[in-house]
């Protein structure tokens, strides 16, 4: 005789979650891969996937189901970022922004003290004391 399941949901909600470490992150990480499972039946037919197919064979054709499936089966994982690391890729960065901004300024002042942008800046500051550069003072809606 067939052994009788206390639930209706296969995979069981206990093996879901000795997968992740909490309720939430079982469900973002559920909402997200039915997302992606669904895009991908949405997508067939339309070039090349962009979108990775479901990882399991399922009976069922829905995407959470499809999705909690994987996850019990190991194919759909998480990972948490360490927030130190975080943080410190984000100073990293920014200190390369600095110092790009400060690159260009330097050679932006070197090309105006050299002449060759600083003719055209007189110029252009010129034309625009005197009306001739439209500098887009007058209301574009106005008939």
């Amino acid at each position: 005789m067939a052994q009788g399941r206390n639930t209706l949901m296969d995979p069981p909600i206990e093996d879901l979650l000795d997968k992740v470490d909490s309720k939430f992150t079982l469900v973002a990480l559920g909402s997200a891969r039915a997302r992606q499972v669904n895009s991908y039946y949405n997508s067939l037919g339309e070039g090349l996937g962009k979108v990775v197919p479901p990882q399991v064979a399922s009976v069922s054709g829905k995407p959470v189901s499809i999705a909690f499936e994987e996850i019990a089966a190991g194919k759909a994982t998480y990972h948490r970022v360490d927030p130190e690391a975080e943080a410190e890729a984000a100073a990293a960065a920014a200190a390369v922004v600095d110092l790009v901004e400060d690159a260009v300024l330097t050679e932006v002042k070197e090309e105006i003290d050299d002449g060759e942008l600083g003719e055209a800046l007189d110029v252009a500051v010129a034309e625009a004391e005197l009306g001739i550069l439209d500098v887009g003072d007058e209301d574009p809606t106005a008939s």
